[in-house]
This record gives structure tokens, C-alpha cells and sequence, in this order.
């Protein structure tokens, strides 16, 4: 077999062949896991919806989605066995965070006080940015924001006038956690008009809501 010539151009042709081949490599793997990733992701919506929102019969499985800006909110409501409304679980994201975007879910009850919250994305500082998975519910000085209504609680970090201990050496993944906190709070806000006592059926035609009964307020793990 003939050697290939060590010139610029047939380097360049080789360089070409490995790239196009290692591009159809990634893309196929992609192909291959993108599914499986999807369910993973939803699962873990799925676990922190239940984790963060009081004792339900069942919940809307399609959410209200809002636009504030850039930050798109989706809304979860949770509703008893007399569908009564018994609190939302809002998903809210901030892009705003040190390394990109945070994605977390907040449950509240229906007067709007946080019941608890769950981290489902972030790309923040290990050790540092992190820290918010539980920070922001450990009850040692300012930092617990459970039990906190946004609507009467300053919930912004007590560097810039708040009453939450941001992260120690983590104050901008602190802001973007809190910013996503109170644009939860917004989109629970905006849809109180949703919570009629007995008038489920004309809240579900209105807004569209798809729900489903499963025992002990389980969830789908599979969503429209």
C-alpha cells in the first residue's frame, strides 16, 4: 500500500475524516441516551413535585406554563379527594446563576407559604453554589426559607436588603436561587384564581388541565 504523502492538504483531509467521523459517533450516542435522559428528568419532576407539596388525591399532570422574560414557570396544581386545591408545586428556573441556569421546584400551600423545595438542575460551584440543594432549608440563623410567604417575606439575600443569609462565598448562585423562589411565587400567585371550592370541572375546561386520580397522590411517571 501506497504511504500517504505528509503534506498540509492530505493532513487536512485527515483531520476532516476524524472529525466527521467522531460527529457521527457523538450523534449517535446522543440518539441513543436523549430518551433515557428525558425519563430520568421527568422522574426526578415527578419525585420533587411529590417531595415538596402537602398530603393530594391528585394533580393536574399538565402544567400551566408561563413567560416572565426568559424564565418560563410550569405549575403544578394539587387538588384532595372533593378536588379542593391543597397547594402547587411551581417549577421555576433563574438563568441568572455563576455557571448557567438553576432549575428548582417549590411547593406551596394555598395561602402561598413555602412548604418545601427540591434542586432538580444546576451547574453551580461544587462545595459552594451547591450547597443550595439544602442550604435554603436548614433552620440555623436566616437561611431557611420554608414556612416563609414570599408575598409578606423579603426573600432576597440580606447583602442586598433581604432577610436570607445568602451561601457563604455563593452569593450569586444565592440571588439566582431566590430570584427562582420568588418567580414561583408569582406564577402561584397569578393562577389563585383557580382555587373555587367545588367548581373543578369548570376550572379543568377553562384552563385545560389534564389530571388523573392515582392512590396516595401518585404520579405518572410519563407526562403529555
Amino acid at each position: 500500500m501506497k504511504k500517504l504523502e505528509s503534506s498540509f492538504r492530505n493532513m487536512a483531509l485527515v483531520l476532516i475524516g476524524i472529525s466527521i467521523f467522531a460527529g457521527v459517533i457523538l450523534a449517535s450516542v446522543y440518539n441513543l441516551t436523549k430518551d433515557s435522559i428525558s425519563n430520568t428528568l421527568q422522574v426526578k419532576k415527578n419525585d420533587a413535585i411529590r417531595s415538596v407539596l402537602p398530603p393530594f388525591d391528585h394533580i393536574s399532570l399538565k402544567p400551566i406554563e408561563l413567560k416572565n422574560g426568559v424564565e418560563t414557570t410550569n405549575v403544578y396544581k394539587a387538588y384532595d379527594k372533593d378536588n379542593v386545591m391543597v397547594g402547587a408545586a411551581v417549577e421555576s428556573t433563574s438563568n441568572n446563576g455563576f455557571r448557567g441556569t438553576v432549575d428548582i421546584m417549590v411547593g406551596f400551600n394555598t395561602k402561598g407559604i413555602v412548604i418545601n423545595y427540591v434542586v432538580i438542575q444546576q451547574n453551580e460551584t461544587p462545595g459552594l453554589g451547591t450547597q443550595m440543594e439544602n442550604w435554603f432549608k436548614t433552620n440555623i440563623a436566616h437561611q431557611d426559607i420554608r414556612g416563609k410567604n414570599p408575598g409578606n417575606s423579603n426573600l432576597n439575600v440580606s447583602k442586598d436588603g433581604g432577610e436570607i443569609d445568602a451561601i457563604t462565598g455563593a452569593t450569586i448562585s444565592s440571588r439566582a436561587f431566590l430570584f427562582a423562589v420568588r418567580n414561583a411565587y408569582f406564577a402561584f400567585t397569578s393562577n389563585l384564581e383557580v382555587q373555587e371550592k367545588g367548581n373543578r370541572a369548570k376550572v379543568d375546561s377553562a384552563l385545560n388541565v389534564q389530571t388523573d386520580t392515582l392512590p396516595g397522590g401518585n404520579l405518572k411517571s410519563s407526562q403529555p
